[in-house]
């Protein structure tokens, strides 16, 4: 005859509370100690398996969301990066551009921590319950131009719609070709006002006629883009440079002489603001694409 312990790890595996049944009789001892009310042991019993399944729902959403690690708020050095007002990231950090179906674009040089904020902000998103997606822009032109290629464009542009963030790493890095710009502008487009974009760049945006070889697409692309959007612009030091400093491989800054010096201290700009810009419409005959 089985013992109560075990027809409750029989009833709990038939109902799929893993969490529960593994933790069963360490909850029951506990309980013995400390003798609470029927309704206070089921409500920890319940709440173990809430925060188990949580836990395993965060994870995979993590892991579906293709980041290249896991960063957080928390963790970004802002008094590093002066030129960065933690505040306008702190509202970021609320989400709300998300429900607005707005964008953020961080630039800057590289190793300033643009990507850090950007998977910050998409784990941010997907601890909310929001879908987010992670991919560099050579990558996804890489990907959506070997769809096209094979006649399932459609279908593969679903997986960069779907997500309400879409976070697009190292826009500039390498240039793209015509068919990358065309397929990058339909994405672009097509998420307008529907779905939010967080963008890293290390190219002003006077810059991007070379990233997309046309500075009439590229002004189409700024145009959705900015129209409602934050932009922060990162004026600073790498962190990896930081790092190196520490290890004695690089000669610290007051030796980097004047030149070094000067532009250093151009570094502390006063923060930016919210940025709300639309740099006027698309015309029609951008490579042929329309919106």
């Amino acid at each position: 005859m089985n013992t109560p312990i075990e027809r409750l790890q029989t009833v709990l595996e038939a109902l799929g509370l893993k969490a529960v049944e593994t933790r069963l009789e360490n909850l029951l001892e506990q309980a013995s100690k400390k003798e609470p009310s029927y309704a206070e042991f089921l409500d920890e019993l319940l709440n173990c398996e809430v925060e188990a399944r949580r836990t395993r729902y965060l994870r995979a959403r993590l892991q579906l969301a293709h980041l290249p690690f896991v960063k957080t708020i928390e963790q970004f050095d802002f008094s590093f990066q002066p030129s960065i007002d933690e505040r306008q990231i702190q509202e970021l950090r609320s989400l709300r551009f998300i429900h607005e179906a707005s964008n953020v674009i961080f630039l800057g040089p590289p190793g300033v921590g643009k990507t850090h904020l950007s998977v910050a902000l998409a784990e941010a998103a997907i601890r909310s319950g929001l879908g987010a997606y992670f991919i560099t822009a050579h990558d996804l032109a890489t990907d959506l131009g070997r769809a096209y290629r094979e006649g399932r464009l459609d279908r593969r542009m679903r997986i960069y719609l779907a997500p309400k963030v879409l976070v697009i790493d190292e826009v500039g890095y390498l240039p793209l070709d015509d068919l990358g710009t065309t397929i990058f502008f339909q994405l672009i487009s097509a998420r307008y006002e529907r779905g939010s974009i967080i963008l890293t760049s290390n190219k002003s945006y006077g810059d991007w006629g070379s990233i997309f070889g046309d500075s009439i697409i590229a002004t189409a692309i700024l145009d959705r883009l900015l129209h409602h959007s934050t932009t922060v612009n990162i004026r600073g030091e790498s962190y990896r440079l930081k790092d190196r400093r520490k290890a004695g491989l690089v000669p610290p800054r007051e030796q980097e002489g004047a030149a070094a010096h000067l532009s250093l201290a151009s570094d502390s700009v006063s923060p930016k603001t919210r940025q709300k810009t639309a740099l006027g419409s698309t015309p029609s005959e951008a490579k042929g694409v329309h919106s």
